[in-house]
């Protein structure tokens, strides 16, 4: 039974406190009629008794409490899917951006989804090639596994997430049960119109639109619309994954702005904030989201999540990434130091991690030497940033031959190796004989981390 009332008691900025609303329920889409028969979408946030708070996805202007209706819909914010997804644009809403129909529904999904059950979940071990070296190689990417990009204002987050979007593909196995397809679900939260219009023209012209599915909020669009926009990529992700059994990569860029939407909204509640004025429930808020990708025992299909964030002051004890890195399985961190070098992508090494590489490598998936390849390059380019330091202190002239060796490494390292084209799609073997031509150099002694027989076989020609 559809419930509505006049008795608006309150507005406050988007906020509008209503009585009269006795069997509405939490999270429950609201329609609020103005007198001029215009009218505005909310959703409830709160319910007590007959009385409850509306937050509104646009502005509250033209509300007259005397004479404003407001109706609960019975039904909470749900994507339409099909098939038909594929290749479309859509705005935070889940409206489409397009020009193209409305979504003609096989259904329609809750976009407040649940956490995948751990005891349901299947173990991340595919490898996904990206095309980048640095995270093929070193920081490796499997399939079902939640990857952040941790970066900083200023730094090529967003053109390193389209390039990951429009080079990612399933690396076949013999070992791995393919599904039908690799899709892409891209979202972004609070960007600008020049950013939408890059992400749109990007995979326009190459051809990715057509595996992808894109959602834009805009920087001037709502903060409760901010709110749904990940939670509509994750609806819309699950239905490709589990229901047509394809596997899904989700970029979500930026997570910052939604979590300073998260903020807003908190503190128009009033409620008592967290650190750096966060709701207190913001690793609860982003685990509900982190935590819905993954592999399911017995379902060909995944989501394979790798969230954006931009560090605040490049801060990462922030509680975005701070938090973030509890949930997830790694992160992928962006250098403002090698970002002033030229190199793109600027990808620290060092402080970038993939929990899951070693299930994602070696035989079957990448190749057999692809572990003692990858602890050696990580050896021998820590040893090299050692090298870097003790430099500034004794200078160049206090370093033996073998020293050398490893300080040139590192300059070899980020020139040819770390830094890549825009539009360079390498594949896995590319990269690991890169490596191989930048660790011949060293005598055979130096290379500890590589078992003999590889030596012979990859080191020896």
């Amino acid at each position: 039974m559809t419930v509505e009332t006049k008795l608006i008691k309150s507005v406050a900025g988007p906020l509008v406190l209503v009585e009269g609303a006795r069997g509405a329920m939490y999270e429950e889409l609201v329609e609020v009629e103005l007198a001029t028969g215009e009218s505005k979408l909310g959703r409830v946030l709160e319910v007590e008794e007959d009385t409850a708070l509306i937050q509104l996805f646009e502005e509250s202007s033209g509300i007259n409490i005397g004479s404003t209706k407001v109706r609960f819909l019975n039904r909470t914010v749900t994507l339409p899917v099909a098939r038909t997804i594929l290749g479309r644009v859509f705005d935070g809403l889940g409206r489409p951006l397009d020009g193209g129909p409305e979504i003609v529904a096989e259904k329609r999904l809750d976009i407040n989804g649940n956490p995948i059950n751990p005891y349901s979940r299947a173990y991340p071990r595919e490898f996904i090639q990206t095309g980048i070296s640095a995270i093929d190689g070193l920081n490796t990417l499997v399939r079902g596994q939640k990857l952040p990009i941790f970066s900083g204002a200023g730094l090529p987050h967003n053109t390193l997430a389209v390039q990951i979007a429009r080079q990612a593909t399933v690396l076949k196995s013999e070992t791995a049960e393919e599904s039908k397809e690799f899709a892409v679900v891209f979202a972004c939260m609070g960007i600008t119109f020049e950013e939408a219009n890059f992400f749109i023209s990007e995979f326009r012209k190459t051809g990715a639109l057509s595996r992808a599915v894109l959602f834009l909020n805009l920087a001037d669009d709502p903060a409760i619309e901010r709110i749904s926009t990940p939670r509509l990529a994750l609806t819309c992700a699950e239905y490709l994954a589990f229901e047509l059994e394809m596997h899904v990569l989700v970029i979500l860029t930026d997570m910052t702005n939604y979590a300073e939407a998260l903020r807003e909204i908190s503190a128009a509640r009033k409620e008592v904030p967290g650190r750096r004025g966060y709701p207190g429930y913001l690793y609860t808020d982003l685990a509900t989201l982190y935590e819905r990708a993954g592999r399911l025992k017995g379902k060909k299909g995944s989501i394979t999540l790798m969230p954006v964030l931009t560090m605040p002051e490049d801060d990462k004890t922030h509680p975005i990434p701070d938090l973030t890195g509890y949930i997830t399985e790694g992160q992928i961190v962006l250098s403002r130091d090698i970002h002033r070098k030229g190199i793109y992508p600027p990808i620290d090494i060092m402080a970038s991690l993939s929990r899951l590489r070693d299930k994602g490598i070696g035989k079957d998936r990448t190749r057999e030497d692809h572990p003692d390849w990858a602890n050696q390059m990580f050896a021998c380019y820590a040893r090299g940033k050692e090298v870097e330091e003790l430099v500034i202190v004794l200078g160049e002239a206090a370093l033996d031959e073998i020293d050398r060796l490893y300080l040139r490494f590192v300059s070899e390292f980020e020139s040819r190796f770390l830094k890549q084209g825009v539009n360079e799609n390498r594949s896995i073997f590319d990269t690991i004989e890169i490596g191989y031509n930048l660790l011949k150099k060293f005598p055979m002694e130096e290379l500890k981390r590589i078992r003999p027989e590889f030596k012979e076989k990859y080191l020896s020609k």
